[in-house]
């Protein structure tokens, strides 16, 4: 939201009243309060028909300072509230006669005493930004609606990315962005998970901690800061310290909350039976069938809206003309290996059975004069379930729980975003901030019911829409997108911006939802899909399965799927680094290469975890261009070498893309390619990428819980390579790619042809390589 009329003047509509001067300051153990007068006080007369704004200055964790600005303290808070995660006090506060400092590990905040309003924040000794005279601000609408405002300095070639998932540029200087989750599909500036936190390139991030509608103006109104303000008469945001972008997310998530561990078989392959397409059993058996029969991994079917009878939608209850035995059907797939997802969401049509029940009780959300909201967008007569409402979720639960009795692992949570704010609702929240809220409630009730069922680290969503917060229930993915190459960079570009948002696990509909993607669209999104955190077969219109569009997209879906299940040892250990460190599995270049100012807006290339560099082909010719960071890279697929720190032009076929390994990694490679979740500590193999002189690497193999069973630790020193490992009884394998050759192995079987197999053992290991 523009307040100002170019540099100099404010829109007419607006009066603003801007911290000017500090008047005072008060501290209280561990908060520091300023008091900022809007015009200068040069004597006591000027205390009169003034307006004080009063500024609070407390640190949650350390490396993060909240800054809290309020006009007037009386205005009734009705929530809700982002539930953030306390940490003990240890801020410490001091005072000379310049300024007041309130200091939380190396970050710091210092306000000023001088005849000028000013708030900077310092890395140790280094200002990375902060606010000047006139910048916090309560700003008055000429119809009395009222705004609090902030504006924080950017520096000389301070790019800003986040925001949430966003599908327009990736880094997000010069664009205007409100807070407001919409059902825009992926081709617009609007978002379906909105999330009020950006992170800059300097290693710091910004947390507005409002779930309401936050807008901000990025480098936008003025070009040199960011702007960002809210309605009414508060407004609070946190500087987080990184000092580096991974450093920032791990602090944001631990604020904000830490994504859980989805079970291992949810990395397979996803199919569905598509959107508004016509399916009953022996449709899903044809499917499922035709999988196997094309010898092509499957591992989780999903049933979209139609399982239940439209007009119906929620009601819960299959569609008995077309499964006269969900029960049976569902118990016959998972004989062959398959976990089952429906499609449900919070809206009850009219003629849903839940309707009457929810109206009766008070389950719905309501208008002021006590009738249930209804509109007949999506489905005829619809209402909303009031999540606010403890015996309404405790209501909704237990429809669930009837479902995955009967054999439900996971639900696809669609919508969310189209939630009205001329409503009342049980526990009284403000209509206005429940808007972007009410996704993170919704989501939260089906996967506390899973947890509940199903067991921790069996959860897992399909979800589309999410707030701050959101990242705990996983997995997310990209929304409606169109069957084409533009939508497929741009979908990307979506969850490049989410994961710089806190969400570790993202995942985007194949071949795009909308229309039917010609057969090369749909092979070069396998690729890329394959090489996402999660993998679904999903469309709108059409059906998904691979021989739909040719026979060699079966082939390269095959390729893809063994390659994906190969990969889980290496995938689930960078499942845990996003819950335990709050890492995204698909990673901006600039999370591992921050120091390398070409990674910094690069957005049609990511790392896959830390290692794992893919760049996908957006082309019918298959031409790729891609950058490559300093040192010597190798194509995982060829095994040829690259040195880095240039950029790169290559054409490939359907069955290849730059598909790069870090150099000084460890890539471990499980031994079965048919599945997601086996026992990826049996048989794995370790492949040793480019280890330098002087180098040590560490890589951990997992089990399907998370637990450690293989820890590794490689170093360097000259043509010496010594490896130690810690597991529990497991065989391993280690094969060198680009150490040089190899002259002697003492601790290991080497069948002097590339692979030494290291035995069966518990406890420690030590092998040694000796190179020519």
């Amino acid at each position: 939201m523009k307040f100002t009329d170019g540099n100099w003047l404010i829109r007419k509509e607006y009066t603003l009243d801007p911290a000017v001067q500090a008047h005072d300051f008060i501290v209280d153990e561990d908060r520091l309060t300023a008091y900022a007068s809007t015009t200068p006080i040069r004597g006591r007369g000027d205390m009169i028909n003034t307006t004080l704004l009063t500024v609070q200055f407390h640190s949650p964790q350390p490396g993060v300072i909240g800054v809290k600005l309020v006009h007037f303290a009386g205005t009734v808070d009705h929530g809700p509230h982002f539930e953030l995660m306390q940490g003990a006090k240890h801020s410490m506060i001091t005072e000379t006669n310049e300024y007041a400092e309130l200091k939380s590990g190396n970050l710091s905040v210092r306000i000023g005493k001088g005849d000028e309003w000013s708030v900077d924040f310092y890395r140790d000794t280094q200002r990375i930004t902060g606010s000047r005279s006139k910048s916090m601000a309560h700003i008055t609408e000429n119809g009395g609606q009222t705004y609090m405002r902030e504006e924080l300095d950017l520096s000389v070639g301070e790019l800003v990315y986040g925001l949430g998932e966003r599908f327009t540029a990736f880094v997000k200087n010069g664009q205007a962005v409100d807070i407001w989750n919409k059902d825009g599909g992926t081709s617009s500036e609007q978002a379906y998970k909105n999330i009020p936190f950006y992170i800059t390139n300097k290693g710091y991030g910004v947390f507005v901690n409002d779930p309401g509608a936050v807008s901000f103006e990025v480098a936008s109104e003025k070009v040199k800061k960011v702007q960002f303000s809210v309605p009414g008469e508060s407004l609070e945001y946190f500087i987080i310290d990184g000092p580096d972008p991974k450093g920032v997310l791990s602090k944001y998530t631990s604020l904000t909350g830490r994504p859980a561990l989805p079970p291992a078989w949810t990395f397979g392959l996803w199919l569905t039976t598509s959107f508004t397409t016509n399916y009953d059993e022996a449709t899903v058996n044809s499917f499922v069938d035709g999988m196997a029969e094309r010898n092509l991994p499957l591992h989780v079917f999903h049933f979209d809206c139609f399982w239940m009878r439209g007009f119906n939608w929620t009601d819960f209850k299959w569609d008995e003309d077309v499964f006269p035995d969900p029960a049976g059907m569902l118990g016959r797939l998972k004989e062959k290996g398959l976990k089952i997802c429906v499609w449900i969401n919070s809206y009850i049509a009219q003629r849903s059975r839940l309707f009457e029940e929810g109206r009766e009780r008070g389950y719905l959300v309501r208008k002021a004069n006590g009738d249930v909201w209804q509109w007949n967008l999506w489905q005829p007569g619809m209402a909303l379930v009031d999540f606010t409402n403890p015996d309404a979720c405790e209501w909704y639960k237990g429809y669930l729980r009837e479902l995955i009795d009967m054999g439900v692992d996971s639900f696809k949570t669609d919508f969310g975003e189209r939630i009205p704010t001329d409503v009342v609702y049980y526990d009284g929240s403000d209509p206005v901030k429940m808007h972007n809220y009410y996704t993170y409630l919704y989501n939260k009730v089906v996967f506390e019911v899973l947890e509940e069922k199903l067991g921790k680290n069996e959860a897992a969503l399909f979800a589309r829409s999410a707030t701050a917060g959101g990242q705990q229930f996983p997995v997310h993915w990209g929304g409606d997108c169109y069957a084409d190459y533009e939508s497929m960079a741009e979908t990307l570009r979506g969850g490049l911006s989410l994961g710089l948002s806190g969400f570790g696990f993202w995942s985007h509909d194949i071949g795009g939802f909308e229309n039917t993607a010609p057969a090369h669209v749909f092979k070069r999104w396998l690729a890329f899909g394959l090489l996402s955190s999660h993998s679904r077969l999903h469309g709108s219109s059409s059906y998904r399965v691979p021989w739909a569009y040719d026979e060699e997209a079966v082939n390269v879906t095959r390729h893809f799927t063994q390659l994906k299940c190969r990969l889980m040892p290496y995938l689930y250990d960078t499942a845990m680094q996003a819950t335990e460190q709050g890492l995204p599995s698909m990673r901006a270049m600039l999370l591992e290469f921050p120091d390398d100012p070409a990674a910094e807006v690069l957005d049609r290339q990511y790392m896959l975890g830390d290692s794992l560099l893919v760049a996908p082909v957006f082309s019918e010719e298959g031409e790729a261009s891609y950058y490559l960071p300093e040192g010597k890279w190798t194509h995982f697929l060829t095994g040829q070498t690259a040195e880095g720190g240039k950029w790169r032009k290559e054409t490939y076929d359907f069955f290849s893309l730059p598909l790069y390994v870090r150099p000084n990694s460890i890539l471990p490679i499980g031994a079965n390619d048919a599945r997601p979740d086996y026992d990826f500590a049996d048989g794995v193999e370790l492949g040793i990428y480019q280890l330098e002189d002087h180098a040590t690497v560490t890589r951990t193999v997992r089990n399907r819980n998370g637990k450690t069973e293989l820890s590794v630790s490689v170093a360097r020193t000259g043509a010496t390579v010594l490896l130690q490992a810690e597991g529990a009884g497991k065989a391993f394998k280690i094969s060198l790619h680009g150490v040089g050759e190899v002259a002697e192995v003492r601790g290991a079987h080497w069948n002097g042809q590339g692979i030494i197999e290291v035995p069966a053992y518990s406890g420690k290991v030590e092998v040694s390589i000796q190179l020519k």
